[in-house]
């Protein structure tokens, strides 16, 4: 068999409002803030060096200006492209629509910058790629179960069964896995969109219907650093005080 192409675009989600992690963001954006003595967006954008990445795209609105300069300086050997938002917040679904004309390939990463993973044995990503099925799949999610999922004080975002479908919580109960914020989708995906910004919910609620949204639990280490108080807890974590 031969190897499966490598995924060519990352996109990573940075124009919240971090509204969560005030006061640190009264002056800066969330990406920008320190955790285990470098910005949350520099950890993931080590993460999509190591697995071979080599095009980003970065969606922007809050504090704009000190995110594209803060890659200016940190971009290296990646090709770095912004999608603006500065004019309309987009919320995720929406983000990712307008950001698709800077994305190649048909199917493409997705990560959020406010969550911190460290790979287990083998490259996360790597593996998660190495796991899509073009024929069966439009989306597939990296999970981590519940009881690994640091400084997460939620009840859990999905089930999945023995053949890797996923479906959502049941509102009155707890759910085995949590999503980490990384994720591979097809564009497919993007399809008959509404005009107004909107959630991927929404295209993650396709992709159920559809037997198309599948997981794919981490084996490594996972943090929700959405809150200040979370930051000394991951770094306590990972024994860095």
């Amino acid at each position: 068999m031969s190897p499966k192409p490598p995924i060519a675009t990352a996109m990573v989600l940075a124009a919240g409002l971090g509204k969560r992690m005030r006061p640190l963001t009264a002056t800066r954006p969330k990406p920008l803030v320190e955790v285990a003595g470098k910005p949350l967006l520099d950890h993931v954008l080590d993460r999509l060096r190591t697995a071979g990445i080599g095009r980003v795209v970065v969606n922007v609105h809050y504090l704009a200006d000190a995110l594209e300069a803060h890659l200016r300086r940190k971009a290296g050997d990646l090709d770095v492209r912004i999608s603006d938002e500065r004019d309309r917040l987009l919320e995720t679904g929406g983000g990712v629509a307008k950001a698709l004309p800077l994305i190649l390939g048909d199917r493409f990463l997705i990560a959020n910058s406010d969550n911190l993973w460290i790979d287990g044995p083998i490259d996360a990503i790597r593996l998660l790629a190495d796991r899509w099925d073009d024929d069966r799949m439009d989306a597939l999610l990296m999970l981590v179960p519940l009881a690994r999922a640091h400084c997460h004080g939620g009840r859990g975002d999905f089930q999945m069964d023995p053949l890797g479908h996923i479906s959502r919580r049941h509102p009155s109960k707890v759910a085995p896995f949590v999503f980490t914020g990384v994720q591979i989708v097809s564009k497919r995906l993007f399809a008959d969109l509404p005009e107004d910004p909107f959630s991927f919910n929404l295209l993650w609620d396709r992709a159920i219907a559809a037997r198309r949204a599948f997981g794919f639990v981490h084996q490594g280490l996972w943090f929700d650093v959405g809150t200040p108080p979370a930051i000394g807890r991951t770094e306590t974590i990972l024994g860095l005080r």
